[in-house]
């Protein structure tokens, strides 16, 4: 079908009509197996999820490695999925400040107390799951930067706009800003937008990241001591394929340590991560050991640690301070593409172009997961802030979406075209998915609504759309047509936000729960 469609107009249009009357084709990639047989294919009809344990034969959901023999891989690793505790003096300074901060500005009636909240979300509660102690992962000692970020956070989770996923069919009126980026002739290869929402990076295959701020304000100086509102920063020797900044947030009310992003990790095809300051704005630090280009790499949400991801088909646990990693996780047949981070920052995640999705221990380094399912290179990955979900996403346009404990597919999520979704984020609640791509599109889903027969929409039709878009360049799919053929959209999409001519290479959900989203203009490609 491929090859037919490459042909001229009307050379498709006659072989279609032949093939359309005589035949019926169906391109699948399956195991060798009877049940993918094109009998058992013809039997299921026009039934697309994704069976469990496919990919693999000999695989059972979840086992973290495959075999034939019955008496291997039965028993799943035992996970540690809630959250990660907090210091004991950090959790005391947070609360006095966050005490201090409900004297001054008392709760609405109604509304719960900054340390109510605190409790809620950080206090273990008896029907959470248990998570790491805080022995097993080593941090450095806390500091007032660290109380600050938290009493931030914990304001913010009060505040933020709550989002419970579907409700009578009607999803939750969520709001997308889109920063486009022009003239830069699809230069730009990679994009990260920090904590506190202030500055973006931006990598090019010319070998430089760009920093601006995000409303204009200076960041620095330029060679004749002009402020300016962007730095570039020029080290690497190949494109650059990944940048991350570390953990930052708004500066919150009466804190004295500063919040700001002060740290930015980027990768590149020259095989070496660099470590840029962002006060000096230069690189203090090369991390080398990468065998070829280096295609992910991502700071841990608390900062110290990194993940990274590279063609030789390993991921690797770094740390700030150290030039040689401290754990290779090394299973994957094939380049590993995208790496992410649990939470509470106990397990890696990593996947690529081998169609495999594998979890590991962080502090033994032990697979502990393997989820099989994807038909195609796997593009984007995260998991969800409560720590028992996990999202996938491949270059073909499809999202699968992990139970973490019992290691199986919950559902599959469709409505993306063609060319891959580049980027997953989670709400606040874990109750809401969004994704975006290469179809130009930001895609909101529902995650606790049982996946359904799709629509047969084609993309941009694919059901109501109550989110309002926030920008000049972003708007709401409601009956917009597109071009080409369609593709299904599944009933677990809540809204669709269609930019022009904008591939969509970043999502991000706030802790307020508002969509930020990124992505280059692409003039050549816009039709009025």
């Amino acid at each position: 079908m491929q090859f037919l469609e490459s042909l001229p107009n009307a050379w498709y249009k006659l072989f279609i009509q032949i093939i359309e009357k005589n035949m019926d084709i169906r391109q699948v990639s399956r195991a060798t197996d009877d049940k993918f047989s094109f009998e058992a294919i013809l039997r299921r009809g026009q039934e697309d999820q994704v069976p469990e344990d496919e990919g693999i034969p000999g695989h059972k959901p979840g086992n973290a490695i495959s075999s034939t023999d019955p008496n291997v891989g039965n028993t799943l690793a035992a996970l540690k999925l809630g959250k990660l505790p907090l210091e004991k003096e950090l959790e005391e300074d947070v609360r006095g400040d966050l005490g201090e901060l409900d004297l001054e500005v008392p709760p609405v009636p109604g509304e719960p107390t900054l340390v109510e909240t605190h409790e809620k979300v950080n206090i273990k509660q008896e029907e959470d799951d248990e998570g790491p102690a805080r022995t097993d992962i080593p941090y450095p000692v806390s500091t007032a930067r660290d109380v600050a970020m938290e009493v931030q956070k914990i304001r913010e989770n009060r505040d933020r706009l709550k989002l419970d996923g579907r409700t009578g069919g009607v999803g939750p009126g969520l709001s997308c800003v889109i920063y486009t980026f022009h003239n830069t002739k699809d230069h730009i290869t990679c994009m990260d937008i920090s904590g506190d929402q202030n500055l973006v990076a931006a990598g090019t295959d010319m070998s430089y990241i760009r920093v601006w701020s995000m409303d204009g304000s200076r960041i620095g100086d330029d060679d004749a001591g002009q402020p300016v509102n962007s730095k570039r920063l020029i080290g690497h020797s190949g494109p650059v394929y990944s940048v991350s900044f570390a953990p930052s947030s708004v500066q919150p009310p009466n804190q004295q340590a500063e919040t700001k992003p002060q740290w930015l990790l980027s990768c590149s095809a020259d095989g070496h991560i660099r470590l840029w300051n962002l006060t000096l704005w230069q690189c203090l630090v090369i991390y080398r050991g990468h065998v070829g280009p280096v295609w992910d790499v991502r700071f841990s949400p608390l900062g110290t640690y990194f993940l990274s991801a590279g063609m030789d088909k390993t991921a690797r646990l770094w740390i700030t301070s150290k030039a040689s990693p401290r754990r290779f996780f090394v299973g994957h047949d094939d380049d590993v593409d995208v790496v992410a981070w649990h939470p509470n920052t106990a397990y890696a995640f990593t996947a690529g172009s081998d169609k495999t999705v594998r979890m590991w221990s962080v502090s033994s380094g032990a697979p502990v997961r393997m989820f099989t399912g994807h038909n195609s290179p796997i593009t984007a990955l995260s998991c969800s802030r409560n720590g028992k979900l996990l999202a996938s996403a491949d270059d073909s346009g499809n999202i699968l979406l992990w139970d973490l404990g019992p290691g199986k597919l919950l559902k599959q999520l469709r409505g993306h075209g063609k060319g891959g979704i580049w980027s997953l984020s989670w709400s606040a609640e874990s109750t809401v998915l969004v994704s975006g791509g290469a179809d130009q599109t930001v895609r909101v889903w529902d995650v606790n609504l049982p996946a359904k027969e799709g629509s047969n929409a084609k993309p941009g039709d694919g059901g109501k759309t109550d989110g309002a878009a926030a920008t000049t360049t972003g708007v709401p799919v409601g009956g917009a047509k597109k071009k080409g053929k369609g593709a299904s959209v599944s009933a677990d999409q809540i809204s669709a936000f269609l930019t022009k001519k904008t591939p969509v290479q970043l999502v991000q959900m706030t802790n307020m729960n508002l969509i930020l989203a990124a992505g280059s203009f692409l003039p050549e490609n816009y039709v009025s």
